[in-house]
């Protein structure tokens, strides 16, 4: 099975990578040790502390596997050393106008691992994300949500 590469930005590698640093240098060992010392305890059909630490030990090495296979399929675009011709592109930053709700709204377009709408990075293959990708500075793009069509004005895009 051929894997596919998946796009991500240079703030999301730095970030999973030292995500990936934390779990295996900090985590790890925490978990390990309250283990070691849950199974002092002696019983461990009984062990509840010993069974949690277990269930938290497999999460950590469930992320761990997780984020080596995102490093591995990573596919590192780094926008700021492209060329800015005003076109929306994976890694860009886009100012929109929302012309039902007359308000601008600004968005980074992310790989899946990146995005969080708490932040307005978005999926770049979510409705939005293929809306805008390919399009221009000053074009009228129209997005299909769940609570309807939604209409934007590209206002600006930035390779940041």
């Amino acid at each position: 099975m051929k894997m596919d590469k998946e796009p991500i930005t240079l703030q999301g590698i730095t970030k999973i990578k030292k995500e990936l640093d934390e779990l295996k240098s900090i985590e790890r060992p925490k978990i390990i040790s309250a283990i070691a010392e849950a199974r002092a305890h002696g019983d461990l059909k009984e062990n509840a502390e010993y069974h949690a630490a277990k269930e938290i030990q497999a999460k950590i090495e469930g992320r761990v596997i997780e984020i080596n296979d995102v490093i591995a399929r990573a596919n590192i675009i780094d926008v700021t050393k492209l060329e800015n011709k005003g076109t929306v592109i994976f890694g860009s930053t886009v100012c929109l106008f929302n012309l039902e709700k007359k308000e601008k709204k600004i968005y980074k377009i992310v790989g899946k691992d990146e995005a969080d709408i708490k932040k307005n990075y978005i999926y770049f293959r979510s409705p939005i994300g293929k809306a805008l990708i390919g399009k221009n500075k000053k074009d009228l793009i129209s997005v299909s949500t769940p609570s309807g069509e939604k209409n934007f004005d590209i206002i600006e895009v930035k390779y940041i």
